[in-house]
């Protein structure tokens, strides 16, 4: 088995529980592990002023896309195989790409559509048109609203952008609460909970409030093996070592972000990671059983720059490449046999956890005919890709796993012999530090 591994990067260490009787997913969020891609656009008023962040001074006046296409973002992430988007509403300066009646910093006050657009909406339609989901960020920590200072004022603020949110653009797939920013500030989840529960029941809730979904860990979108869906904390940020502990342990299974740039905004100069860099992320995350939210920044005119575009497009090819034609294998739980039709060369396993019942496989392995073995790991979770150290040729596999009632949904092979081969070395991390200096305490 080769598994690539990106020293620098390690997903920081989820306490491993293995109760009795482990917790089981809601049917919403099985759907949402079994979808496993989504895109993230990063776009707002540091897209002009060339920061990652800023501190909620800019004029609204800068937010001056020349020629917005919502269209083309979720064309893109739909030819790339992304189940459902997530745009940032507003991020830490608190600039909201939407006609918000809670504060004049928004796209009302910008030369944009002279002051009459809707960006939430543009691609709330998009995703309708495209058959995608609609995700929304929006940034707990506010460096513009004047309300901040005042918690109590400040949550009535919240609870009211979320509402005009939740209420204005159909049904929300995901709702991304950011944790940067915020370590040691305590928010009205309760009060954001109930409204959630209200108004989008349906909606996945990223790592804060009553999350039904975590963060990895870190920014590279790498996740490491054991894959654990079930934990009694979540890290906050990449830039501090807060950590958000849950009362019990709770069914949280990880989503993995990394831009495909360096940076999260749109910055002139920079240029889109590698092709092997990217497979070797979606590897790393989709592969290991986490799902991969990929940034597909928006540049100034309001499109995908087209070395962006291209790149996606060299990915989208890359994996169809190498799985597009998946090879199944019948298994046979009775006697740990996964049975292809014939003879058959792959380079690459994927096993699918039968997880209505919970996670319960702790560990695995997959061998030969003659008992050699090919692959092993630990978690296999909602899907798990081997790729192999050299082509196998062979009939039947057998497959080992431990964990008390564990069981496979599903297992194929692929061939992925002469498609380009997934590769960190090299890499650059994300940063650890925060963009324009020191957090707030």
């Amino acid at each position: 088995m080769s598994d690539d591994v990106h020293p620098e990067s390690p997903q920081r260490p989820v306490p491993p529980l293995q109760p009795s009787d482990p917790l089981r997913p809601t049917t919403e969020q099985l759907a949402w592990q079994r979808e496993g891609l989504g895109v993230f656009f990063h776009v707002g008023v540091n897209t002009f002023a060339g920061l990652e962040w800023s501190d909620g001074t800019l004029s609204p006046g800068i937010f001056d896309p020349t020629d917005l296409d919502a269209d083309e973002w979720v064309r893109t992430a739909h030819d790339l195989g992304a189940a459902y988007v997530v745009l940032t509403a507003k991020h830490h300066d608190g600039f909201c790409l939407w006609p918000t009646a809670t504060t004049d910093y928004s796209v009302r006050a910008s030369p944009w559509r002279q002051g009459r657009g809707d960006l939430v909406a543009e691609v709330a339609a998009a995703c309708e048109r495209w058959g995608l989901g609609l995700g929304l960020y929006l940034s707990p920590w506010d460096r513009h609203a004047p309300e901040y200072a005042d918690p109590a004022r400040y949550d009535a603020f919240y609870l009211a952008q979320l509402r005009e949110l939740c209420t204005g653009y159909g049904p929300l797939h995901e709702l991304w609460f950011d944790g940067a920013g915020s370590a040691g500030r305590e928010y009205d989840w309760e009060a954001i909970g109930d409204l959630v529960d209200e108004l989008q029941p349906g909606a996945m809730v990223f790592n804060m409030g009553r999350a039904t979904i975590r963060w990895v860990g870190n920014e590279d979108g790498l996740a490491s093996d054991p894959v654990e869906y079930v934990t009694t904390s979540a890290d906050l940020n990449n830039y501090d070592d807060d950590v958000i502990e849950t009362a019990a342990p709770r069914y949280l299974p990880p989503e993995c972000d990394v831009s495909l740039r360096d940076g999260w905004f749109w910055q002139e100069g920079e240029q889109p990671k590698s092709l092997p860099h990217l497979l070797a992320i979606h590897d790393r995350s989709i592969g290991l059983g986490a799902n991969l939210l990929l940034n597909i920044p928006p540049d100034r005119r309001g499109r995908i720059d087209p070395a962006d575009a291209s790149r996606v497009s060299e990915l989208a090819g890359a994996l169809h490449a190498r799985f597009g034609s998946p090879i199944p294998a019948r298994c046979e739980p009775a006697s740990a046999v996964l049975r292809l039709p014939g003879p058959t060369t792959f380079d690459h396993v994927e096993l699918r956890e039968h997880l209505e019942d919970g996670q319960r496989i702790r560990r695995h392995r997959i061998l030969d005919a003659e008992g050699r073995e090919l692959a092993a790991g630990g978690t296999v979770g909602v899907r798990r890709i081997h790729r192999l150290a050299a082509p196998v040729t062979a009939e039947v596999l057998q497959l080992e796993i431990e964990g008390e009632g564990a069981a496979l949904d599903a297992a194929c092979v692929h061939d992925a012999r002469g498609t380009v081969v997934p590769d960190l070395s090299g890499s650059r991390r994300a940063p650890t530090t925060a963009p324009d200096g020191p957090l707030p305490e």
